[in-house]
């Protein structure tokens, strides 16, 4: 980009706390699911699949930053008909994510390379695998889906030594009927994160008897930004935990 970048809107979580923690002077609008960092003080444009378009122009960004799987091609249309320049990202591996954060805020925002990233890419090529063993990795439940091919969860977890029992499915986020996902010999271990759907320790686990259960944090899981520099720890711990542990007990 050749002018000067002021004003950003954000419609990607992960990307408005990378934003806000490389140059937060700049971030002047994100949607109603950007919860971090706590107490952002922008303005609100609703959600990343129904974003406010007139509030958006209306805050007449330099930059609009979006996610081709999290923001609508349709919205990201209009945005540009109405004169908005918007960087999309693509983002289904770790190098990617690594590149494209690079991308957005360098090249998109026109910012120095934040330390933060140099961290998280060390943090990452330090890795050893905490595990050897496969998951499930639901992400709704009613009905259920979980992970499938081509994710950036799913590249996060083979990284860690989880293999995703989907990852060679054709879809990204099969539906499949809990039955299935029970199979013997299908997973050793189910991934429970707390978005989009918030599994917790009462609302996940006991569809999976007889399966040790890790509840890990979906912020750490899915997204790109600055919690990549904690999430190998993070994640490692709660995996390790979950296979040294009990399996989940049979519902009564």
């Amino acid at each position: 980009m050749t002018r000067t970048v002021r004003r950003v809107v954000s419609l990607v979580p992960s990307l408005t706390e990378a934003v806000a923690a490389t140059g937060p002077e700049l971030l002047v609008g994100a949607t109603d699911w950007c919860s971090r960092p706590p107490g952002l003080d922008v303005v609100r444009v609703r959600g990343t699949k129904n974003p406010d378009l007139e509030r958006i122009a209306a805050l007449h960004p330099d930059l609009v930053i979006a996610n081709e799987e999290e923001n609508r091609s349709a919205d990201l249309a209009a945005l540009r008909g109405a004169g908005a320049e918007v960087l999309v990202t693509e983002i289904r591996t770790l190098p990617q994510a690594f590149a494209e954060l690079d991308r957005v805020l360098t090249a998109g925002c026109g910012l120095p390379r934040p330390a933060w990233l140099d961290e998280a890419e060390d943090a990452w090529s330090a890795l050893r695998p905490v595990a050897d063993a496969t998951a499930v990795v639901p992400v709704w439940r009613r009905p259920w889906m979980v992970l499938g091919r081509d994710t950036f969860a799913g590249d996060v977890l083979a990284r860690l030594g989880v293999r995703n029992a989907y990852a060679g499915h054709a879809e990204r986020y099969p539906r499949a009927g809990i039955g299935e996902l029970n199979e013997p010999g299908r997973a050793d271990l189910v991934v429970l994160p707390d978005e989009p759907y918030r599994f917790t320790a009462d609302d996940g686990p006991e569809a999976f008897p007889g399966l040790p259960a890790a509840l890990v944090s979906g912020r750490h899981l899915t997204w790109y930004g600055p919690s990549l520099t904690e999430a190998p720890t993070v994640l490692g711990a709660v995996l390790a935990a979950a296979l040294s542990g009990p399996p989940t007990a049979p519902p009564a």
